[in-house]
């Protein structure tokens, strides 16, 4: 796959992301219910809803730096050894800085 494509598949997975964030900020941000239990059982979701969109965002920060390799001239190259990163490793992780022997 050309620096290119993987670009545009980025951008298209960072706009997924960003959105469910809207949504998911907007789901955080609604009126708690009155009753007791149903609050309970909203915060329950609110959490796992929170560690979710933290999960989210950092992988848009992710992107966002791959993205910057991408415009440097520098995405492929482990940000580590500075060792090509396989196009396997790529394919499966495409916002990784490092190839496999630095990130274990």
């Amino acid at each position: 796959m050309t620096h290119e494509a993987r670009k545009n598949a980025l951008l298209k997975r960072r706009e997924t992301l960003t959105a469910h964030l809207s949504t998911v900020e907007r789901t955080l941000d609604e009126t708690p219910p009155k009753d007791w239990e149903d609050r309970a059982s909203e915060r329950q979701g609110d959490e796992v809803l929170e560690a979710l969109g933290l999960a989210e965002l950092e992988e848009v920060r992710r992107i966002d730096a791959a993205l910057e390799r991408i415009r440097a001239g520098t995405y492929g190259v482990c940000s580590a050894c500075g060792e090509s990163i396989p196009e396997a490793r790529l394919k499966f992780l495409p916002d990784t800085p490092f190839c496999a022997h630095c990130a274990a």
